[in-house]
C-alpha cells in the first residue's frame, strides 16, 4: 500500500490489523507520535490524516491508504529554528512544554484547531484540545501558545497585505 507521509510517498506492507501508530513508529521510524494509553484517550499519538486530527493508536494503517498523513516530524521545514512551524515556535516561546511527552500530539491537535479556527475563542481552544491530556498540567501555557500562534499568523497576513 501507499502512504503519503509528510509529503512523501512511502510503500509499506502491513498486516490488516496494524495501527497507524505502529506503522509510523516501527516501520517508518517516525517516533514523534507517542504510544501512551493505546485506547484513544490521551492524544499523545495525534497525527493529521487529510488535515484532521486522528489518534494513530486507533486508526488502522489500511484505512489510511492514499490519505495525506502529517506527523510532528513533517511540520518543520529545514533545520533552522526559524523553519519551525508557527505552532512549534509558539510552544517554545510560551514554554508550553514540561516533560514533553504529550507535546507532539498537542502541537498536531493545535495545528488542526488553527486550520479550523484562525482566531479561536477560549471555548474553541478548550474543545479543540479536549482530546489531548497533559499529565504535567501545562494547559494554560498550551492555550497561550495557541493564541500566540494565531496572533502571529494574523500579523503575518496583515503585513503581507
Amino acid at each position: 500500500m501507499h502512504l503519503h507521509v509528510n509529503g512523501r510517498v512511502r510503500d509499506v506492507t502491513v498486516p490488516d490489523d496494524e495501527s497507524l501508530l505502529t506503522t509510523l513508529r516501527d516501520r517508518l521510524a517516525l517516533t514523534g507520535a507517542k504510544l501512551a494509553c493505546d485506547r484513544g484517550e490521551c492524544g499523545a499519538c495525534t497525527v493529521l490524516v487529510d488535515r484532521e486530527p486522528v489518534y494513530a493508536c486507533l486508526a488502522l494503517t489500511r484505512a489510511c491508504d492514499g490519505a495525506q498523513i502529517a506527523t510532528i516530524e513533517g511540520l518543520a521545514h529545514g533545520s533552522a529554528s526559524d523553519a519551525l512551524h508557527p505552532v512549534q515556535r509558539a510552544f517554545i516561546a510560551c514554554d508550553a512544554v514540561q516533560c514533553g511527552y504529550c507535546t507532539p500530539g498537542q502541537v498536531m491537535a493545535a495545528v488542526a484547531l488553527l486550520e479550523r479556527h484562525a482566531d479561536p475563542t477560549g471555548a474553541q481552544i478548550a474543545e479543540g484540545m479536549s482530546g489531548n491530556v497533559c499529565r504535567c498540567g501545562t494547559y494554560p501555557r498550551i492555550a497561550q501558545a495557541i493564541r500566540t500562534a494565531s496572533a502571529a499568523h494574523r500579523a503575518a497576513g496583515e503585513s503581507a497585505a
